[in-house]
């Protein structure tokens, strides 16, 4: 087990982390470049339509080539079509529900308020997360525009330019992703996949052929460890694949990070091969070659078998966690159907509701609603009361910055209000002052804008937890330079933009923090426990003797311990934002839910491959002796989990779970059956069963004895 926390990168202290968070969400990966080109090309197009045809609110367009484009022009094109969705749902609500009080100046108070209420329930209740957006973007624009003194005409005209811009900004991007979208269906998911065996492939052979690991290669593999696969998850998860096919292609991923993951640990190899390891080194590079081949060409990769005798070199303690890996990739098909034979019509997949099952009926989400429209009222109202409407970027600040706990909220506050700080002072009354006015064509400010663009676009490239500071350098710069048509060079405009974030961020964090919100580690608490809870039941699957049933259920449990996998470390990395007197046990408990992450992902990848075993599936069948010993220890297995989960809640376990015994007697039980029957043609299968197992019991009682 102490190869299995190797992996870790944990620095004790708050500058450690950020040195460590800016390398990884910075480092280029493969395709970011075009990403970045695809949203720069994309954005500058807006720019110059709207600055030569003078289409006013040029900055709502330039905004959305961003906010929409995605890791592959077919994504692009989908959430294209999920914007545009919610430009008209919201242009429709402001210009539908104004008229109950456009003639009733008394009222108009009271829509505010309301509108900003249903904003926030969709932000909770809306399942899809662009739409929500998207819609909640348009009303922060919108309705500030109703507060002027000026004819209805007007402002239904300026509400009908926004929505026109915003389109503008969407035909656009999609045209520019038809452009360049030549690759075949299903790449952008497969592709990633292939190269990152191709380079572990790589780095094998280097190692056998030289007995040392060269600079480039390690530098590809753990510029791969640092990525990860969440982006390759989340393309997946908007592809036109079957549930099916997206829920084998989730096990085949899982699979290929924790091989990357130990690859990118070998890379720190410093000492000598023995006389075997050269050729499990080659052996395991080509077959790791020939599942690359298999996928690359929508073939299903055949089962992988290794010899009867798996000891673990010497020298090399990670070799045979790695051939673990690459066996469970083949095991993530359980029938012989070219993986093609899953890709369905354009349509399916996408029948997922807009509102989730919950929405009217847990409170949670009108709990939300009223705490984020409480601060936006708040905000409203002081820049009313002093007459200062250059500040009204303080209600967008409340939109987009509501998340449901202190430190995530703190989290994207302070990347919001640093983006517009950057976007605004920096890049915005920099520009201001050293660059416009020394540029008097249209040229030379598109020059700007494209250096600006690209910056922004390099941080929305990364991941989830920096994206955001991004969106907000470009959106403060694009407020400040795209609201006219000509040279900004009242720095008042600038000034007014970051005052407004920070009043909205004082809003927030008053309801927020200060009135009932749950802190950070609260929820990463939760979601450590889950994690233990979740995986005792995949432990103890399949629970039916129905196989439509049984699939299903591994289905959902996979997806929802994958989803909960990222949770933690979300939570975790808001925990770094929190102060307060309980800050260093919140560390700790950080610290320590990493470090078993590290362990429960290689656990659940190890389940995934025995529940084929204990479901019986074709090609993974086992006599029943075997089976029934199997699934005692899994039965222990799970309740050992179970005993930890109650343990960290603070309950005494209800039953102390005899995990190693139960292996013991399933290894007795399966050697009494092979002694028996010499040519049992089940003895692969039982032989596969057992190196898994083994490697589940030593990370169940590692989990056990150090959690």
């Amino acid at each position: 087990m102490a190869t299995a926390t190797q992996t870790l990168r944990y620095s004790g202290s708050s500058l450690g982390w950020i040195r460590d968070f800016l390398k990884e969400e910075l480092s280029p990966y493969p395709g970011r470049a075009g990403i970045v080109a695809r949203m720069v090309v994309a954005s500058t197009l807006i720019m110059i339509l709207c600055e030569a045809f003078r289409i006013p609110y040029g900055f709502q367009g330039a905004i959305f080539a961003l906010l929409i484009t995605r890791e592959s022009p077919r994504a692009t094109l989908w959430a294209s079509v999920k914007t545009f969705i919610g430009i008209a749902i919201s242009a429709l609500y402001v210009l539908a529900t104004v008229q109950l009080v456009i003639s009733l100046p008394s009222l108009h108070f009271f829509w505010i308020i309301g509108t900003f209420f249903v904003a926030f329930f969709i932000l909770s209740a809306v399942t899809d997360y662009v739409t929500a957006t998207t819609f909640t973007i348009v009303i922060s624009v919108a309705v500030p525009l109703w507060d002027r003194h000026v004819t209805a005409q007007a402002n239904v005209e300026d509400t009908l330019w926004i929505a026109f811009v915003s389109a503008v900004g969407i035909a656009v991007t999609a045209a520019v992703e038809l452009v360049v979208a030549r690759r075949k269906p299903g790449d952008e998911v497969v592709l990633p996949i292939v190269r990152r065996i191709e380079t572990v492939e790589e780095l094998l052979t280097r190692l056998a052929g030289r007995g040392a690991i060269d600079e480039a290669v390690k530098t590809k593999i753990v510029r791969y460890a640092l990525l990860g696969t969440s982006r390759v998850r989340r393309l997946l998860r908007r592809s036109d694949y079957s549930q099916h096919y997206r829920s084998q292609m989730n096990a085949v991923l899982a699979a290929v990070g924790r091989l990357v993951d130990s690859a990118a640990t070998l890379t720190e190899f410093r000492g000598t091969l023995s006389e075997g390891d050269p050729e499990k080194l080659r052996k395991l590079a080509g077959t790791l070659e020939q599942i690359r081949e298999d996928l690359r060409n929508r073939r299903v990769p055949g089962a992988i078998h290794w010899d009867a005798e798996k000891d673990a070199s010497a020298n090399i303690p990670l070799l045979y966690e790695m051939e673990e890996f690459a066996s469970v990739i083949p095991q993530a098909f359980t029938d012989s159907l070219a993986t093609g034979e899953y890709v369905p019509a354009v349509d399916d997949g996408r029948q997922s509701k807009l509102l989730s099952a919950d929405a009217f009926s847990d409170l949670r989400h009108a709990q939300f609603a009223f705490r984020g429209c409480l601060a936006a009222s708040i905000a409203y109202i002081t820049y009313n009361a002093i007459d200062w409407p250059g500040i009204s970027t303080a209600v967008t600040t409340c939109l987009l910055t509501a998340l449901s706990t202190i430190g995530s909220s703190r989290q994207k506050q302070v990347l919001r209000f640093t983006g517009a700080a950057v976007g605004g002072f920096v890049f915005g009354m920099g520009a201001q002052i050293f660059v416009l006015p020394y540029v008097d064509t249209i040229f030379g400010f598109t020059l700007l804008f494209m250096a600006v663009t690209a910056v922004a676009a390099w941080f929305m490239t990364s991941g989830p937890r920096l994206s955001y500071f991004g969106l907000q350098v470009a959106l403060a710069f694009y407020l400040i330079n795209l609201q006219e048509f000509a040279v900004v060079t009242s720095l008042a405009v600038a000034r007014d933009r970051v005052v407004g974030v920070l009043l909205g961020l004082f809003t927030m964090w008053l309801v927020f923090d200060q009135l009932g919100g749950k802190p950070a580690v609260v929820e990463m608490k939760n979601a450590f426990v889950r994690d233990f809870r979740l995986l005792a039941q995949v432990m103890r699957e399949p629970l039916s003797s129905d196989p439509q049933v049984a699939k299903a259920r591994r289905f959902a449990l996979r997806e929802t311990l994958t989803d909960n996998f990222d949770k933690v470390r979300g939570a975790g990395d808001a925990v770094l934002l929190e102060f307060g007197p309980s800050r260093r046990e919140a560390l700790e408990w950080r610290k320590r839910s990493q470090i078993a992450q590290v362990a429960l992902r290689t656990l659940y990848l190890v389940r995934m491959a025995l529940w084929k075993y204990r479901a019986q599936t074709p090609g993974f069948e086992v006599p029943s002796e075997v089976l029934a010993a199997q699934q005692e220890f899994d039965d222990q297995s799970g309740q050992a989990l179970d005993g930890i989960a109650d343990r960290l809640e603070g309950k005494p376990a209800a039953k102390s779970a005899n995990v190693k015994e139960s292996f013991e007697h399933l290894d007795q039980v399966a050697r009494k059956v092979g002694s028996q029957q010499p040519p049992d043609p089940h003895d692969p299968q039982v032989r596969a069963l057992l190196v898994l197992s083994r490697r589940s019991e030593e990370l169940t009682l590692w989990l056990t004895e150090n959690i």
